[in-house]
């Protein structure tokens, strides 16, 4: 799996976002104040030449879309987290995470409604 850099990640998510576009659709997407249009190209170009997007050409101009899909490279940027600071540890993380977030008593329990129904289909 390739890594990005912040802005590469930043035009990624909106390109997640949005499924496909044109640069103007990537640039509509940021808040105020809008980057350059020419350097949200460079970092387009750069993630064409990684890989992680792809493109229709239509004249003069290209249609983006992802070829990494978000789950997969979320997936993996989780994984790397918990390699790198809970000693690649799940168990340490989801109890760091439980205990660190500012989750309501209605978020924690669809957490443990979800870890409970992982359980029955792991047994199974």
């Amino acid at each position: 799996m390739i890594e990005l850099t912040k802005a590469e990640e930043q035009v990624m998510q909106y390109l997640w976002n949005i499924e496909k576009g044109f640069l103007k659709d990537i640039v509509e997407q940021y808040p105020e104040p809008k980057p350059a249009y020419t350097t949200v190209s460079t970092v387009v170009r750069v993630l064409v030449k990684k890989k992680a997007i792809g493109y229709n050409t239509y004249g003069k101009v290209n249609e983006y879309f992802p070829l990494v899909k978000k789950e997969d490279y979320s997936k993996k940027y989780v994984n790397t987290l918990v390699n790198n600071f809970f000693n690649n540890s799940q168990k340490q993380f989801a109890s760091f995470f439980a205990k660190e977030s500012d989750l309501s008593i209605s978020e924690l329990e669809e957490l443990k409604e979800l870890i409970d129904k992982q359980i029955e289909h792991k047994k199974k």
